[in-house]
């Protein structure tokens, strides 16, 4: 595989989406092919299942499910997309990949971490982001966003801020302990501020 693969991660609020087209019209620019995907979803059935998942219910959904069909979108994922864009050269752009499972699922629903691991295992089959790029602020500053956004908030966002405190928490444990791989971004910053410092990151990576 010649591409290169970065994901996207953060709470809700973070900013990631006005983000994700700075990084892509950055790369672009460099002269790479850049194919921006999202998860859950990315195909046409991963994208009917990012419905069932963020999709408000009054009956919920069972942690195991949850987790379950966020794999099996991620699988679709990788063989539709994912692996043929790499392969083909290109540089693939997720708005979040597996470590937002590890965060929401794990530190978020307290999903026993090894449970999560060998699924994951399984699924990738050692594939593994190139550079992950994590937008942090507090949740209060996140959900104060959300609620500027004033749109139907989906299924996670209505969960409590303890819940979002747990998956920042996690997040975080994740950038200390690969910190190659996991870059944080201090999201409360400016926009000039945070694309100077993705400028900075995005150029180390395309001199590797």
């Amino acid at each position: 595989m010649n591409g290169k693969f970065i994901s996207v991660e953060g709470i809700e609020g973070a900013g990631k989406s006005t983000q994700i087209s700075f990084i892509r019209d950055f790369l672009e620019a460099n002269g790479k092919t850049v194919i921006v995907s999202r998860e859950p979803g990315g195909t046409d059935l991963g994208e009917q299942i990012r419905e069932l998942l963020l999709a408000p219910r009054e009956s919920g959904m069972s942690e195991d499910t949850e987790l379950l069909l966020m794999f099996a979108a991620r699988a679709e994922h990788l063989h539709q997309k994912i692996k043929p864009a790499l392969e083909r050269g290109d540089w693939v752009l997720c708005d979040r990949f597996v470590d937002a499972t590890f965060a929401y699922q794990g530190g978020g629903r307290g999903i026993d971490r090894k449970r999560i691991q060998t699924i994951s295992d399984w699924t990738l089959q050692g594939l593994q982001t190139d550079l992950t790029l994590l937008f942090d602020l507090p949740v209060s500053v996140g959900q104060s966003r959300v609620i500027q956004r004033q749109q139907q908030k989906d299924r996670f966002e209505q969960e409590k801020s303890a819940f979002f405190e747990k998956i920042r928490d996690c997040y975080l444990q994740r950038a200390e302990t690969e910190p190659d791989r996991i870059k944080r971004i201090d999201a409360s910053q400016d926009i000039e501020a945070i694309q100077a410092q993705l400028t900075t990151i995005l150029t180390t990576l395309l001199s590797s």
